[in-house]
């Protein structure tokens, strides 16, 4: 377990293959309850390559010293996150 945000990823071996490659990621909030966003590939097997960019927001509690994933929503599409782009943008206009 990771005892600070930092530490914290979404990469996942199995059998010696990266199944989850971890691309980037922001730390959108601090604290007891901390917020990140992940940029990440999954592998496809049957390709053997990495697919398409995809997003996850995370939610993560600390308690004891070391933070437990709480809550995730995974943007499963470049086009997905434009559109969750477009509406923040659109809400947060001055």
């Amino acid at each position: 377990m990771a005892s600070t945000p930092e530490e914290l990823t979404i990469s996942y071996s199995e059998d010696g293959v990266e199944v989850v490659k971890e691309l980037d990621k922001v730390i959108l909030s601090k604290g007891a309850w901390t917020t990140i966003i992940f940029r990440y590939q999954d592998w496809n097997r049957s390709k053997e390559e990495y697919g398409p960019d995809k997003y996850s927001i995370r939610r993560y509690q600390k308690r004891s010293g070391e933070y437990l994933p709480k809550s995730k929503f995974n943007i499963s599409s470049r086009d997905q996150a434009k559109a969750i782009i477009d509406a923040l943008q659109g809400w947060t206009a001055d």
